[in-house]
């Protein structure tokens, strides 16, 4: 894998799925397809897996081979009335999904070829190397910048 490249696609995820959410107003914000969530709750998600995202990376690197890496109940988080995926506004997600992604860009941009190898144990899916989570938290950004303009669409 060629790591400037890997970053650079890393960073264009991000910049996709910020220009989905700029395309997000107040007339089609809670906007949705049947069954799918609308463009608040995936921004919103989006923003919390990512801060899940941030954790993971510095785990991976960080801590001992074979740390525990924990999964999560996204369902549980976007139906969490406390969580306000319904009903807060998307601008601080929209800030914490910019920080946290910068802030992991930075270190993507210091790895070397043998930190891709390193792993943990994820608690839902087995091994979990530093190679594995590029490859996810680049491709999540694209797959949500498309369930958003769905939604937005609807």
């Amino acid at each position: 894998m060629n790591l400037a490249s890997a970053a650079g696609d890393y960073e264009a995820a991000t910049l996709e799925f910020l220009r989905a959410v700029d395309l997000v107003t107040d007339e089609n914000l809670d906007r949705h397809v049947e069954g799918g969530w609308s463009a608040r709750q995936v921004v919103h998600h989006v923003a919390d897996s990512e801060t899940q995202s941030y954790a993971r990376l510095r785990r991976l690197l960080a801590e001992p081979l074979g740390c525990v890496i924990q999964g999560y109940d996204e369902a549980a988080w976007a139906q969490c009335e406390v969580l306000g995926y319904l009903e807060l506004p998307i601008k601080q997600s929209a800030v914490v999904f910019i920080a946290v992604r910068g802030s992991s860009l930075d270190i993507l941009r210091r790895l070397k070829p043998p930190d891709l190898e390193r792993y943990g144990e994820h608690t839902e899916s087995g091994r979990y190397t530093v190679a594995m989570w590029l490859d996810s938290y680049t491709r999540h950004p694209h797959e949500h910048a498309a369930q958003l303009i769905e939604a937005i669409n609807a």
